[in-house]
């Protein structure tokens, strides 16, 4: 019998993008659902898929079995039959009984939103650090996946011999697995250390975090306040890795930026433990700059998520400044001042043009200034 490969980046043959469904089923008043599917289909064009379609389930609750009802599930089946998709991807987290028994019944690979957004990771990790984080959030989301994928050598059978291969193979690949997620967290920690180092060095500068929704602009603005050129691109998840850089004043003020991941609602939980390395650049800054999409119509939400990642991840608040990026792509500049007004303090910039930048960078040496001249207790 052939071993199936424990892994969750998804396969397709090269320069041919896997033909998608998506599928979404609506909370509450389903206000949200047009936003969250449109970002689901960005997630999936960032993995390499190629969305034909979606399907909405409106009514009725979540079944055990297949997450959506009957009907809705006879009709995803003539839909992916009729755009010859190979892949249905939901827009929430699936069991593992519901993976197996959704791609039994509509014979085409089913993801889940985690497992999807795992991908685009494993997909955009360059560095060893990042690598090791991805995964091992890939590990601590398959093990309690892994039964039901050694079902081709069960028994079916009750009586003597029904203890097969199967339930052995199980239990080696559960050991194999919790084997490799020890490891990976020792090396992690050995990272973890480096990076300890590191820091120790900076204590004595004044840090600033850039934090933000995915795709808000924070490499761009991190290029063009510290003079990087650090990878940007137009898709969600482009950096994976912490990079910081220097800036300067006139007066020879200095400060650290760092520019880290970015963040997104239902962010799998296995992400932010492992980038848990990645991530203490922002709760150790003395100033997070929480950068915000201000052309994006969601933002409000896109800022609710951020705030709730920064809760789970700061054990204590840290100084927040808000800033507006993008003001260069919003159609009303009264909007902006709108902004300005609901968001006191706040500073509306574009990376790209350079607006608002200077202040922006005034607004940090100031604060690096402050704690340099504050007495040391």
């Amino acid at each position: 019998m052939k071993k199936r490969t424990v892994t969750h980046e998804v396969v397709r043959p090269p320069g041919k993008p896997e033909r998608a469904v998506l599928v979404g089923h609506v909370t509450r008043d389903g206000a949200d659902l047009p936003r969250s599917l449109e970002e689901l289909r960005r997630l999936a064009d960032t993995a390499g898929a190629r969305v034909l379609g979606e399907l909405v389930q409106r009514r009725g609750a979540i079944t055990p079995a297949h997450f959506i009802g009957k009907g809705k599930l006879t009709e995803l089946k003539e839909l992916t039959g009729e755009l010859n998709a190979d892949l249905a991807i939901f827009n929430d987290d699936l069991s593992p009984p519901q993976v197996r028994n959704l791609e039994k019944a509509l014979d085409v690979k089913v993801v889940d939103r985690s497992e999807l957004i795992l991908d685009i990771f494993a997909r955009r990790a360059r560095t060893r650090e990042s690598r090791l984080q991805v995964e091992l959030a890939q590990l601590q989301y398959t093990l309690p996946r892994l039964t039901g994928m050694w079902t081709h050598l069960e028994r079916q059978t009750g009586g003597i011999g029904v203890r097969g291969p199967g339930e052995t193979q199980l239990e080696v690949d559960r050991r194999r697995v919790r084997e490799r997620i020890a490891k990976l967290r020792e090396d992690l920690k050995g990272v973890e250390r480096e990076r300890e180092t590191q820091r120790r060095r900076r204590r004595g500068t004044f840090r600033a975090a850039l934090v933000g929704y995915t795709n808000a602009g924070k490499s761009t603005l991190f290029n063009a306040l510290t003079r990087s050129r650090v990878f940007v691109e137009g898709r969600l998840f482009a950096t994976l890795d912490s990079t910081t850089r220097q800036m300067v004043s006139p007066t020879r003020t200095t400060a650290l930026l760092t520019d880290t991941v970015g963040f997104i609602r239902k962010l799998p939980h296995h992400l932010v433990a492992s980038f848990h390395s990645t991530l203490v650049e922002a709760t150790e800054a003395d100033l997070l700059l929480h950068v915000v999409d201000a052309a994006d119509p969601d933002f409000r939400r896109q800022m609710i998520a951020v705030e709730g990642v920064l809760e789970e991840i700061l054990e204590e608040p840290r100084p927040t400044v808000l800033v507006f990026n993008k003001t260069d792509a919003v159609a009303d500049p009264a909007m902006v001042e709108a902004l300005r007004v609901e968001f006191p303090g706040c500073f509306t910039v574009s990376a790209r043009t350079g607006e608002g930048l200077p202040a922006l960078r005034e607004a940090v040496w100031a604060q690096a200034s402050a704690r340099l001249e504050a007495p040391t207790v």
